[in-house]
């Protein structure tokens, strides 16, 4: 026998809980294999793959900007030293920040209740 995750032992190559109910798996291995999980990780990919490119994005942009765009990155606004370079520089913090904000307002609205309420399902919780 070996010794597998969390100082459990199972025959070489079996996962942990030997033959059961589940067949030797885990109820988190039924569980990551279930459709309702599966649509669960869509929607959320769904969400923060393009959130993430946005900032990836927005930041590229920036940096790209900074290194080729000298003359447009210094112009002065009016009469102030503020300049085009610190406002996009500033708005990376603004962009933080938004990104942030709708990321948490999908989440509570839609994603973490339907994540709930899977997770009251599998443990019987109901």
């Amino acid at each position: 026998m070996s010794t597998t995750d969390h100082g459990r032992s199972g025959p070489a190559g079996e996962p942990p809980g030997g033959s059961g109910p589940l067949g030797g798996r885990t109820p988190y291995q039924e569980v990551q294999d279930s459709p309702e999980f599966a649509a669960l990780r869509r929607r959320f990919r769904r969400v923060v793959f393009p959130l993430t490119a946005l900032f990836l994005f927005w930041y590229l942009l920036y940096v790209l900007l900074a290194d080729y765009a000298h003359g447009f990155m210094s112009t002065r606004l009016g009469d102030s030293n503020i300049t085009i370079g610190l406002l996009l520089g500033l708005s990376q913090f603004v962009m933080t920040f938004a990104i942030t904000t709708v990321y948490v307002r999908w989440a509570n609205k839609k994603f973490d209740p339907a994540a709930e309420e899977l997770r009251e399902r599998i443990e019987g919780v109901r």
